[in-house]
């Protein structure tokens, strides 16, 4: 049987469900109580219900994700919630920020899930709190247990979480494993049932500032492959090691890496009628907040409305796992 309060929230579920986008935030706000971060963003055909719901600044719930919960939902700052995904249950979601839940992911919350920072799900992964179907008593098995995922954590494509299992921060659990008991933090696991491969440090690189120098190279190049050729469509590309030019909707841009060996007062400055996008290395260097400046020692960036510099930031976050800190 139905409380007027649980109508209630059916028929606001319901709404939103069908609202265009832009309307779904204040609504949220007006009527759930939810406190709304700026410049959220939740997309076509998706809907959110809980008892509580909190969503930081430049969160993101895609088309189609259908978010009902009978507990607390909070998604953390710059964190994303892809498209298709299902998530349902009696108790609480925790997202911290700068996360990532790939799409067609479903999500079992009848005990509390939580996810720490930086920490990512892939594309049909499955969490599950609640395991059973065949009769208790009768000698079945039930199982009753959250789940709780670190900080610097990465569960690729396909990966399934068992009831009650926790995993540490920095760990890794490649794609389709099985994970049924709890891992704990700084390992490599794979495989049904998901076993320890070997620490993450192995696989992790130690990275000298002239190191990250050559990294921003190989991103540059594929940058120019990727986006500009590829999707922007952009043929005629000036291009050196540190450098591209080109020229995107009549104006001329230049996208710059700014070496670790660079002076803070040497780094070039836009000609007339020139836009430079800066990829920098300059540990603690502050630039003048006019610059177009994407920061990698703090991974750092502006809110801009420049389509270059937001192609390059979402371009390095979607390939090569730099989420970005917008200010």
């Amino acid at each position: 049987m139905y409380t007027a309060d649980m109508m209630e929230r059916m028929l606001l579920f319901g709404l939103l469900f069908i609202l265009p986008p832009f309307m779904k935030p204040w609504v949220l706000r007006r009527f759930c109580g939810a406190h709304i971060g700026r410049r959220v963003s939740i997309g076509w055909f998706a809907s959110i219900a809980a008892r509580e719901i909190e969503l930081g600044d430049y969160a993101a719930v895609r088309a189609a994700t259908l978010i009902r919960l009978n507990g607390a939902f909070r998604l953390g700052r710059q964190s994303e919630i892809s498209n298709f995904c299902l998530i349902y249950g009696a108790s609480d979601l925790e997202i911290g920020d700068q996360c990532y839940i790939g799409p067609q992911c479903l999500l079992n919350c009848d005990e509390p899930v939580r996810m720490g920072y930086y920490s990512a799900l892939g594309p049909r992964s499955m969490v599950f709190t609640h395991g059973s179907f065949l009769p208790f008593t009768q000698g079945y098995w039930v199982k009753l247990a959250g789940v709780t995922i670190g900080s610097y954590v990465w569960c690729a494509a396909g990966v399934f979480l068992h009831p009650g299992v926790e995993i540490g921060d920095e760990c890794f659990v490649n794609s389709r494993s099985v994970v049924t008991q709890s891992i704990p933090s700084g390992l490599v696991v794979e495989g049904n049932p998901a076993r320890v491969v070997q620490p993450m440090e192995a696989v992790r690189r130690k990275m000298s500032p002239r190191r990250v120098d050559a990294a921003l190279q190989q991103v540059l190049r594929d940058f120019a492959t990727v986006m500009l050729e590829r999707e922007m469509g952009i043929t005629a590309i000036e291009r050196s090691a540190n450098r591209l030019a080109f020229a995107w909707e009549g104006r001329r841009y230049v996208v710059l890496i700014v070496p670790s060996t660079s002076a803070a007062g040497a780094i070039p400055t836009a000609a007339p009628g020139e836009t430079i996008v800066y990829l920098a290395n300059l540990p603690e260097h502050r630039p003048p907040p006019e610059l177009l400046w994407l920061d990698v020692t703090t991974l750092s960036a502006r809110v801009t409305g420049d389509p270059v510099y937001e192609s390059l930031r979402i371009f390095m976050q979607r390939y090569y796992g730099m989420r970005f800190t917008l200010s």
